[in-house]
């Protein structure tokens, strides 16, 4: 069934939440440019068709065709995705592997992952989800060691300590942006007024 408002809606509240979470930590520029390639046709079309509004519609789109048009499409224009960094490695053998990932990335990663949650979960998300989720599918997932590393220590440390104190963390600690942060709000509670 082609679904394209209900399709609409579910991606554009998933940027605002990725917005909504790249700003709290910082993440400015990234949070404004968020998953803009699902509004192109080649990503929109294919969403709207699969669209089911408990799981991305790229999970029906592979049921249907052994593949998915949509997210080769998506994992080749966002660097979010551990998949963008997928290539042949420096190995003696040259295999394919997970490249390391810039900071920024794997920052945008978490908060995605976490507003994906949300977004899907709704009422039964919890600080622990994003978690919960990463665990089901580690086995397959082809990232390097680092960046996964550091994905599961922003994991982890949310489910342990709530949003709240992770993106403070994040902000001090990972991206040492906790200053640029307190600065943009100062000067956007001072428009406000």
């Amino acid at each position: 069934m082609f679904r394209p408002i209900s399709h609409f809606k579910t991606i554009t509240n998933h940027r605002h939440l990725v917005m909504k979470g790249c700003f709290e930590v910082g993440l400015y520029k990234q949070g404004l440019l968020h998953d803009l390639s699902k509004y192109t046709p080649t990503e929109f079309i294919p969403g709207a068709i699969f669209y089911k509004g408990t799981e991305s519609p790229n999970n029906a789109e592979r049921r249907k065709l052994g593949h998915s048009s949509a997210w080769l499409h998506h994992k080749g224009r966002n660097k979010h995705h551990f998949e963008y960094w997928i290539d042949y490695t420096l190995a003696p053998d040259h295999h394919i592997g997970g490249n390391k990932m810039p900071v920024k990335y794997v920052v945008e990663m978490y908060v995605d992952r976490v507003s994906a949650s949300k977004n899907y979960q709704k009422e039964k998300y919890s600080d622990a989800s994003a978690l919960k989720y990463y665990e089901k599918g580690k086995n397959r997932y082809m990232m390097h060691p680092d960046t996964e590393a550091l994905l599961v220590t922003m994991l982890e440390y949310l489910a342990e300590n709530g949003e709240e104190a992770t993106n403070e963390f994040i902000r001090k600690n990972i991206l040492h942006t906790d200053k640029k942060v307190k600065l943009v709000k100062k000067i956007i509670s001072k428009i406000r007024k």
